[in-house]
């Protein structure tokens, strides 16, 4: 199945956004060594894990087809993918207060 580039984006935002997901509840709930998490804490954190795991696995697959099919180096495609990712990701947040246009 070919892709394009914006897809290809697409899924690492998708990927970036479970990695934070991960992130968040990791730092919301503490070391499991420290602080022992609960079952229902242990069940959304195991969750979110295989979700980005699941949706990385997907981005780096799709990356290497698309490389391959454009005749590019993969570490290539792959940079400029996270690099698009990060930038369109930035493009959609609303402005920081008092730089908006207008008044």
């Amino acid at each position: 199945m070919a892709h394009t580039f914006e897809e290809l984006v697409e899924k690492q935002r998708a990927a970036d956004e479970a990695h934070a997901r991960v992130e968040a509840l990791r730092d919301a709930y503490g070391a499991p060594t420290a602080t022992p998490w609960s079952d229902i804490q242990t069940d959304t954190y195991e969750t979110a894990w295989r979700a980005w795991r699941d949706l990385a696995r997907d981005v780096q697959a799709t990356v290497t087809e698309y490389a391959k099919d454009e005749n590019r180096r993969r570490n290539d495609v792959e940079a400029e993918v996270k690099t698009a990712a990060k930038t369109s990701a930035t493009e959609t947040q609303e402005p920081p207060e008092g730089s908006r246009d207008g008044g």
